[in-house]
């Protein structure tokens, strides 16, 4: 399988690879990254984030490093950058809530990210769960955190909506958690998804878009729109699908009209430019893809006979 970073890799060669000289990173970082209106409150956040699944207990010292970095890309300009970590309680054991509150709090950026996580308590033969264990595993994101209101926590995977929506609902209502959601990366899901965004009061939702994955544009992302969630898009790059395809390609001219400069710039102005989309937050644990994603919420979006022809270009490719 092909990785982003083997793709640079093997690309090197050919000149295709982000090289992040000065320069690049002076054109990379020009003008703030895009925002987008919150539907149910019309507070404004950039359009790309972060994903911390990456970042675990078990990672070695020069990878927590770098993750440090990466963390200070995201959020080093509150005005300029992108803002939005998005973690879960169990990704890495708890290590992302955990170093990634921690790197917050230490080096002074923790007012500059807009916290968002997730809660899934499991049940007994996948029913219903103990709403005492849910309130258990928010409160050990608090922790985790150390901040004492979380922008965004939602119910990760369709973990018993009524239960667990119901107790996020009790700390909106008391002013700790700010928004609420529902997330699921599995199209089998959708249906379920949709009965939620129409019966509960939710902010948000999380689900997968990619420009060679958009099963999500059938019903969830019209329905988003009507009903007023925002959207969090992950796996905008289709996980490595879009990397093993691309091959050793060169980025076509034309992507400079909609100011992409890098293929992962082409597939997040792609997710980006769905009106009902208000943040893609790709994974990474290296600082060079997070200056290179950050730049692909810069300048301009495709218009539609662009995104016409992106739809064509990753229809031609092999692996389709």
């Amino acid at each position: 399988m092909v990785s982003r970073r083997n793709w640079l890799r093997m690309t090197a060669a050919g000149g295709a690879a982000l090289t992040l000289n000065p320069r690049m990173l002076e054109a990379l970082q020009t003008g703030a990254v895009r925002t987008r209106a919150i539907p149910s409150t019309g507070e404004q956040v950039p359009m790309i984030g972060l994903g911390g699944r990456w970042i675990s207990m078990n990672s070695s010292p020069e990878e927590l490093a770098e993750h440090r970095a990466v963390l200070h890309e995201l959020a080093k300009d509150a005005e300029a950058s992108g803002r939005v970590f998005d973690s879960a309680a169990g990704y890495g054991g708890g290590g992302s809530e955990e170093y990634a509150g921690r790197w917050g709090d230490e080096d002074g950026f923790v007012e500059n990210i807009f916290w968002a996580t997730k809660v899934n308590v499991a049940g007994r033969g996948g029913g219903s769960v103990d709403a005492a264990r849910v309130r258990d595993q928010i409160e050990r994101s608090f922790e985790r955190m150390r901040v004492p209101v979380i922008d965004l926590n939602q119910v990760h995977n369709m973990g018993d909506p009524p239960t667990q929506l119901g107790v996020l609902q009790e700390y909106k209502e008391s002013g700790r958690i700010r928004y609420t959601g529902m997330t699921t990366t599995s199209a089998g899901q959708y249906g379920a998804l949709a009965r939620v965004m129409r019966e509960y009061p939710i902010d948000f939702i999380g689900i997968d878009y990619a420009i060679d994955n958009r099963e999500a544009e059938e019903e969830i992302l019209p329905l988003a729109l009507d009903r007023g969630i925002g959207v969090i898009v992950y796996l905008p790059f289709g996980r490595s699908r879009m990397w093993r395809r691309i091959g050793d390609r060169t980025l076509p001219d034309w992507a400079g009209e909609f100011d992409a400069h890098t293929w992962a710039q082409f597939m997040l102005k792609f997710v980006i430019a769905n009106p009902a989309v208000t943040v893609a937050a790709p994974g990474t644990g290296d600082p060079e893809h997070m200056v290179d994603n950050l730049g692909g919420g810069r300048g301009r979006l495709p218009t539609a006979d662009h995104l016409r022809r992106m739809l064509e270009l990753v229809e031609s490719l092999p692996g389709g």
